[in-house]
């Protein structure tokens, strides 16, 4: 049984069809990339896949439980975490603090055991710096836990977005370009750490870009998208060779 499957999936905007009869999917530990120019509908499944929309048309299934239409918070906790395009950090939080955030749906305390700080509540807290430390030394930002999120340098910011997704505990992890604003240093070292959460983590991975290179040298499968249809999907290698993505896609 796939990890994720996506079947007639749709969506409506004003009488716009933003993503049509679109299909997808992902076993357990792939890393598959969606990849499409600007417009063509890659973070409006992102936001379909998650809750932030509900479809017109189709289903979606992860690990065999229909979670269509059901909200962001309760697909977080049946397994889907995500980063965004534009980084969404706590800002005014520390390093620390943001990943302690994606935590809470496992170490949950009442708010009168927070607020007259009850055993459990020193307990709760000492388990949860422990397991955020052991995420941040993970991603080498175990010396900055400290910091005000928005003092990181861009690149670690990106990192830290992707710790605080792996807190929840995903079964699966979307990544929204994640490259976006990076030099190509930072994507190289950014393409290492994503193949290092795959398997370190042996995380199933949903990644979307608009660059053909980067997807190209990191995911196992793509889907080819335009105008919010599919133009062609399948073996990484086998997509770069259609014809269609040649002409439509690459421009050659």
């Amino acid at each position: 049984m796939a990890l994720l499957e996506v079947k007639n999936l749709g969506i409506s905007f004003g009488g716009l069809r933003a993503v049509d009869d679109f299909n997808l999917t992902i076993e357990q530990g792939e890393l598959y990339g969606l990849i499409g120019p600007n417009g063509a509908g890659k973070t409006t499944i992102f936001n379909l896949l998650t809750g932030v929309y509900k479809p017109t048309d189709g289903y979606i299934m992860l690990d065999g439980e229909n979670i269509t239409g059901k909200k962001t918070t309760e697909i977080n906790r049946h397994g889907i975490a995500r980063t965004f395009q534009n980084i969404r950090l706590f800002s005014e939080l520390s390093v620390l603090d943001n990943v302690k955030v994606g935590l809470h749906n496992h170490y949950p305390y009442s708010a009168l055991t927070g607020i007259l700080r009850l055993p459990k509540y020193f307990r709760v807290e000492k388990e949860m710096n422990e397991k955020a430390m052991e995420l941040l030394k993970v991603f080498g930002l175990d010396k900055e836990a400290d910091y005000k999120a928005s003092n990181l340098p861009y690149g670690q910011q990106r990192k830290l977005e992707i710790a605080r997704a792996l807190a929840t505990g995903p079964k699966l992890l979307l990544l929204d370009e994640p490259a976006a604003g990076m030099n190509p240093n930072e994507t190289q070292e950014l393409m290492k750490t994503i193949r290092f959460v795959r398997d370190e983590f042996h995380m199933t991975i949903l990644l979307i870009e608009h660059d053909m290179k980067l997807v190209s040298g990191i995911c196992e499968r793509l889907t080819v998208l335009n105008f919010g249809q599919v133009l062609t999907e399948g073996e990484t290698t086998a997509v770069l060779h259609d014809p269609k993505v040649i002409a439509a896609y690459l421009g050659e």
